[in-house]
């Protein structure tokens, strides 16, 4: 039997180990091993002789001081992730009592597959190498051109380049203490030293390696840290997970290397150890080539175009039954529009999508849009990128969806094209998407104008990845909340974001850097002054498709779950727009502005008014000073002098703006406002604060005039589809009972023969 661990030699494990492997004595509940590499050779053993392989499951960790208190081996074949598993059951868990032995605490013996004969297989190799030790590794110049203006001479710490692959194996692990693992403050000579270093780790514990991002100095930059990841992290591949494993390290002085953030934590299942002669054959700089796509010219290296991958990764079967289904619902919709975007050798790389009620929403309800690429911080199936507004009942509405790619910059620029296509060349005001350059770029460059707000589920994960400690401090939570959260002014941020980075010595937190520069995407201060359509600052608009796709969905069940998640939204915006017209909101004041908005606003949006209505009440405004027609007011709340808007009231026009800006990020006036209102005396609402988008005409089916839909281009299909829309509604009502089919069939008897009985109209009508 092979040593799994440092301490542990063939010997040591013999005697430590309370039942032994080679006895093949069946696994029990209750039985002991004094650790969890022994646990893991009697299984590996016992597999061996059974007929199976095993690999490393699940791990559970101690919520007190993170040490690992329980530990899953699994068989080869159990999940799903390749077509050779066949999600068999079998297991041994084996957990950690008080005195430190470990116990098998569950098991499964059956296997829903053939078993190998005994003796047939070998038992894995599951010894685990020794790990490096941060001891200084003697630089070994090699000649290499062309490389500098990519690394700057970053791979050694005495500027010069280190070929890795000709260091061999033996010479590398002689220069390592066993059993070393990744830790925060471990030190480098070279990034090259560290990127090997990581490689023989993963290669001991079962995972992958990939080169991840890298950032440079503002000053000359040269690349100041680096970081490696499990190479199932990020979404770009079927295959890869999200995996969070990183191990980054920092630039300190001239030769040496630090680890400054770490991460050891999998989302996935581990594989048997792997041998290490096989995975360090590429050097840094070759593995470092292979990610950036560098090809050698005239002795140098320079870059070219990044193959796009093969597609949006989901077969041509796949694609097959997309454009069957697209052909389908054209036929059906003639408001119905599709596009793809094929490479020049035929394959399809995105899909673009939006039905013609997605787009007769849009001439409504596209003026402020969440680019959900959820996908993308899950291991979806499929990569569906969907975009979704706010209708007129706050619900979401699906504005069109696409199958992307890929993530680089030109896959998302074709995506919005297409939209914007599809909605014949409208821009919205506004758009909620993540903050990744190659998204930026291709917003600016599509929609120009449009201000762009950053997902604050992702500027979350980014304050916990590179903040830190920081967020479990109290009073720098408090402190940079505040800073955030409750500037008012653009020197009130400046001002409390310095003291901020200047009392915590952040002057070189990139991150942070990158966000002061990126502030009008996220600080609500900047964002307030925009329509958004009141999506929170501070949170997400619901999901539209929820539960209906999970990131376990297969593509077989895809369209079929994506249906029924648009029949499901759709149906609740049908019940919403009856009980807008049927029920009659109930009135708490006297007020004729509470009366004239509750025939006016849906629902939903009324009791939003309402409410701030109600809250004008505990206010008190104050005019401060007169300029021309214009006043302005000290609006604060009554016994609370901390709360204070100035409010700006024209008498002539009866135009009004208040400091909070809601009517600008939300378009319903604020309880500032409606207090001035109060003052003034004024008995209604002005027009031009009562927004269409929120009224019960708003609901589709109603088309205003032909510059409402962008045009007259695409107002045939629009049309047509609305009185679809509206003519089944009807229907279904009619159909309810004999009798509301008789009514119903009559009326539109009535309707078709009424414009004939007016001839001169009738005959202009029809032609």
């Amino acid at each position: 039997m092979r040593r799994t661990g440092s301490d542990m030699s063939k010997l040591d494990l013999d005697n430590t180990m309370t039942v032994r492997a080679k006895s093949r004595m069946q696994p029990r509940v209750g039985l002991e091993f004094d650790s969890a590499e022994a646990a893991q050779a009697y299984y590996t053993s016992y597999a061996a002789q059974a007929g199976f392989r095993i690999r490393i499951g699940q791990l559970y960790r101690s919520r007190v001081d993170g040490s690992i208190m329980s530990r899953r081996y699994v068989c080869s074949q159990e999940g799903f992730q390749t077509p050779m598993r066949t999600g068999c059951p079998a297991f041994i868990r084996v957990q950690k009592d008080d005195s430190g032995k470990w116990v098998l605490a569950t098991m499964k013996t059956e296997h829903n597959h053939d078993l190998y004969f005994s003796g047939e297989i070998s038992p894995p190799i599951i010894q685990q190498k020794a790990l490096p030790d941060p001891k200084p590794i003697s630089a070994v110049s090699s000649r290499t051109t062309g490389i500098r203006s990519l690394e700057d001479d970053d791979l050694s710490g005495d500027n010069h380049n280190i070929d890795l692959k000709r260091l061999k194996q033996e010479e590398i692990e002689s220069k390592f203490e066993p059993r070393v693992e990744p830790f925060t403050g471990l030190e480098f000579t070279s990034a090259s030293e560290a990127y090997k270093f990581y490689n023989i780790y993963a290669a001991n514990m079962g995972f992958k390696v990939r080169i991840g991002q890298l950032f440079r100095s503002k000053n000359d930059g040269s690349i100041t840290s680096r970081r490696f990841v499990c190479s199932k992290e990020g979404h770009q591949h079927p295959s890869r997970v999200g995996c969070g494993a990183y191990m980054r390290i920092q630039r300190q002085g001239t030769a040496r290397w630090v680890v400054d953030r770490l991460s050891k934590e999998h989302n996935h299942e581990l594989d048997s150890p792997y041998d290490t002669n096989q995975i360090n054959s590429k050097s840094f700089k070759e593995e470092l080539m292979e990610n950036l796509d560098l090809h050698e010219t005239n002795g140098g290296f320079s870059l070219v175009k990044r193959d796009r991958g093969s597609g949006i990764g989901i077969g041509t079967q796949w694609y097959n039954v997309l454009l069957e289904y697209f052909q389908t619902r054209q036929s059906e919709d003639t408001g119905f529009f599709y596009a793809t975007e094929v490479d020049d050798n035929g394959r399809c790389m995105s899909v673009f999508w939006a039905d013609g009620r997605s787009r007769f929403s849009c001439t409504q309800f596209g003026d402020a849009i969440v680019f959900d690429t959820s996908y993308r911080r899950s291991s979806y199936t499929v990569p569906l990128a969907s975009f979704v507004g706010v209708n007129h009942h706050r619900q979401p509405v699906l504005l069109g969806c696409a199958l992307i790619s890929d993530e680089s910059e030109e896959s998302f620029t074709w995506v919005f094209q297409a939209w914007a296509r599809a909605m014949s060349g409208k821009r919205p005001v506004s758009i909620i998407a993540d903050q990744d350059k190659p998204v930026q770029n291709a917003i600016a460059q599509v929609f120009p104008g449009t201000h762009h707000r950053f997902s604050p589920s992702q500027i979350l994960a980014k304050e916990r990845e590179n903040l830190g400690p920081l967020r479990s401090m109290e009073e720098f939570k408090i402190e940079y909340e505040s800073c955030v959260s409750q500037s008012q002014t653009a020197s009130e941020f400046n001002s409390a974001w310095g003291v901020l980075i200047a009392k915590y010595n952040l002057e070189e937190n990139t991150w942070l850097n990158e966000m002061y520069e990126m502030r009008k995407s996220w600080v609500p201060l900047y964002i307030r002054g925009t329509f958004f359509a009141g999506i929170p600052v501070d949170g997400d608009l619901k999901s539209y498709f929820g539960t209906f796709l999970t990131p376990e969905v297969p593509l077989t069940e895809f369209l079929t779950r994506y249906t029924k998640a648009i029949e499901h939204n759709r149906e609740e915006e049908r019940n919403e727009d009856s009980n807008s017209f049927d029920l009659q909101p109930v009135l708490h004041t006297k007020d004729p502005l509470e009366e004239q908005c509750s025939r006016l606003y849906t629902i939903t949006v009324f009791k939003a008014f309402q409410q701030e209505l109600l809250e004008s009440y505990n206010y008190v405004g104050i005019k401060i000073n007169m300029e021309g027609t214009v006043s302005r007011y000290l609006v604060q709340r009554c016994g609370n002098g901390d709360e204070r808007n100035t409010v700006a009231f024209n008498a002539s026009n009866l135009n009004i703006s208040c400091s909070c800006r809601m009517f600008e990020f939300e378009g319903i006036l604020c309880r500032h406002a409606l207090k001035v209102f109060q003052v003034m005396n004024v008995k209604e609402v002005p027009s031009s604060y009562i927004l269409h988008r929120w009224t019960k005409n708003a609901k589709y089916g109603i088309i205003r005039d032909v510059e409402s839909v962008g045009g007259s281009k695409d107002l045939k299909a629009l049309m047509v589809w609305s009185l679809r829309e509206e003519a089944c509604s009807y229907i279904d009502a009619g159909s309810a009972s004999i009798e509301r089919y008789k009514l119903a069939f009559e009326i539109l008897q009535e309707g078709r023969r009424l414009p004939w009985q007016i001839s001169f109209l009738g005959h202009h009508f029809w032609t």
